[in-house]
């Protein structure tokens, strides 16, 4: 299902903590980087912070400049963005300013947790009527993220901690970005929370997508890169089919075939090859032949890897001895991912997924990227 584009935030000392153990929260970032802070606040729809900080740093979690303010109300938005917590016990202060200041808010928990949020009155006018949204038995993140997106409409949510949120995102692998903030001290406290605990962590090197010097603090910028295992998809997925449907644009056009992308990653997110239609100058060959004959058929990285690609593999041409789903499967890839299920406009019925399929390999449509796989298409579609 859909999920809004998830940027986790944090400041962090050079050791790797979040905070110290003393009564007052340890001020990490510098002012510059507040205001930094407070721009990236007014430019989503939600920011959400757990339970924990919650009751820790008793936050406002507001967007503190007029002017940013001022420029979303002008823009038809909210003054400021959905409040969002996380508790699965729904044990929370009523008094926390969290409830008495910004907007509106909404509290994720579990149904036990929901029972103990309205008996505190955290639905009641009191505390603004917060939504007490309950996700079952246990907490779900992606059933959390599903309802933000489809729900209340958030399409950008930014995660202002603690440790165990950010954990839990990142090894779940729900986190699209993390801004990273390094501030020029030490806690060494081993009773200190930590920004990120002990978990399942994708393999190989997030992706560093920009680093920026704010005073005293870098910024650090990444994005994971890792492809989901199995049928449940992580935001790595998301940004290697963007690519391949980037890659469908640089096709030159045909009014006898599709114009398509692909991208081969290797399991630890390492871009193995790429290819789009008509490559070369080649005007029959297909984005995943293109990219597959880039590789050592004896390539390792190939039994663990992903195929990206903006059009569901073909499952039958007369241009060449194999279809490209057949040559994914001669190729060892057991993962696919896809934005679009091809169309009857040249081939009746066809079902490459199916073949995949019954090859033994996941098929993972992602209907969010279609559009912009079609786009280079619309002619052809027209002509049906």
């Amino acid at each position: 299902m859909p999920h809004p584009y998830v940027l986790l935030s944090a400041a962090v000392s050079l050791d790797g903590y979040l905070d110290d153990t003393g009564p007052e929260r340890l001020l990490l970032s510098s002012p510059a980087d507040f205001d930094r802070v407070d721009e990236v606040r007014a430019s989503v729809d939600a920011i959400l912070i757990g339970a924990g900080t919650v009751r820790a740093d008793n936050p406002r979690l507001l967007v503190n400049s007029p002017e940013r303010r001022a420029a979303r109300t002008a823009a038809g938005r909210p003054e400021y963005p959905l409040k969002v917590t996380v508790s699965g016990s729904g044990d929370l202060d009523p008094a926390a300013r969290f409830w008495h200041t910004g907007g509106e808010k909404v509290l994720y928990t579990t149904d036990k947790g929901a029972e103990r949020a309205r008996a505190l009155g955290l639905d009641a006018e009191a505390t603004n009527a917060t939504d007490v949204v309950p996700l079952g038995g246990d907490l779900d993140w992606r059933r959390l993220l599903t309802h933000l997106h489809d729900v209340r409409g958030v399409r950008r949510l930014m995660v202002e901690g603690g440790g165990l949120i950010h954990t839990q995102l990142l090894t779940q692998g729900l986190a699209d970005e993390l801004q990273l903030v390094l501030a020029p001290l030490f806690v060494g406290d081993p009773e200190a929370p930590r920004l990120f605990g002990p978990g399942g962590y994708q393999g190989g090197r997030l992706r560093l997508l920009e680093t920026r010097r704010i005073e005293d603090v870098v910024l650090m910028r990444y994005e994971p890169t890792a492809p989901g295992t199995g049928s449940l998809p992580a935001a790595a997925d998301h940004h290697w089919l963007a690519l391949a449907c980037d890659l469908a644009a640089q096709c030159p056009p045909s009014d006898t075939a599709f114009s398509v992308g692909a991208v081969v990653v290797a399991a630890d997110g390492t871009e193995l090859a790429r290819g789009h239609s008509r490559e070369g100058g080649d005007p029959l060959v297909h984005a995943e032949e293109a990219a597959l004959a880039k590789l050592d058929p004896a390539d390792p990285g190939l039994a663990g890897a992903t195929v990206y690609s903006s059009l569901e593999p073909c499952a039958r041409r007369a241009s060449r001895p194999a279809p490209c789903a057949r040559l994914i499967l001669d190729a060892g890839v057991r993962r696919v991912v896809t934005a679009w299920r091809e169309p009857d406009t040249f081939v009746a019925d066809a079902d490459g997924s199916g073949v995949l399929a019954a090859g033994g390999v996941e098929v993972v449509v992602l209907p969010e990227h279609e559009e912009q796989a079609k786009a280079p298409n619309r002619h052809l579609l027209r002509q049906r």
